[in-house]
């Protein structure tokens, strides 16, 4: 059976989550295309505020 791939907008924001957690600016999101960046800049928010209230760890 083949495994289908995840798309890419949940792709662009897993991506935006794990450079956030890892402290990366938001300036370096590798996306040009609007949704896409979009769905990363939505991940990097998400793991900015988790970091802020602690459930990263370094």
């Amino acid at each position: 059976m083949k495994r289908q791939k995840r798309d890419k907008l949940s792709r662009a924001h897993s991506k935006g989550y794990q450079a956030g957690i890892t402290g990366r600016s938001k300036e370096h999101c590798p996306f040009q295309s609007t949704n896409v960046r979009s769905e990363w800049l939505g991940g990097w928010r998400e793991a900015i505020g988790d970091r802020s209230i602690g459930l990263a760890s370094r």
